[in-house]
């Protein structure tokens, strides 16, 4: 794993600055709280025009964090010519989501050259309680000179 990490050492600017340029987590308020090889942790508020008819987050929210999350978890371990892209994930909808904030972490379970499994977690928020409401596994891809990907 150390030539792998030698390799994508500036990883946590390349994974801010490919995160910054995502529009829908802007419009989410969804914010980088850690980056580390192979994980990543975001953040984001409670928000009405994010719920479903209950008021509850909506699903597609969920997996739209929870794939961005471990997205971002194998991008900062592909080497720098690499961008990333999902292949497919499955998301488990454990309790309602609800809270104040929520918290996404995304881990990468297995690393690859071009084929990465991870899992995800959501969590969230209520009064200092942390509550899991969904998880995930995904699988991502490195792609490499693939005209309009960037990485």
């Amino acid at each position: 794993m150390c030539s792998r990490l030698e390799k994508t050492r500036d990883y946590k600017r390349r994974v801010m600055e490919s995160f910054d340029r995502q529009q829908v987590m802007k419009t989410i308020q969804a914010s980088i709280r850690d980056v580390r090889p192979g994980e990543v942790g975001l953040e984001f508020p409670y928000q009405p025009k994010l719920t479903q008819q209950h008021g509850f987050l909506h699903a597609g929210i969920v997996s739209t964090v929870l794939d961005t999350a471990c997205g971002y978890a194998a991008f900062s371990l592909m080497p720098e010519n690499a961008a990333v892209l999902t292949v497919e994930f499955k998301v488990n909808l454990l309790a309602p989501a609800k809270g104040d904030r929520f918290r996404a972490v995304g881990k990468v379970i297995k690393p690859g050259r071009t084929i990465t499994v991870t899992e995800g977690k959501l969590f969230s928020h209520t009064e200092g309680a942390e509550s899991l409401v969904a998880t995930m596994v995904g699988t991502i891809m490195s792609v490499y000179d693939r005209e309009g990907v960037e990485s």
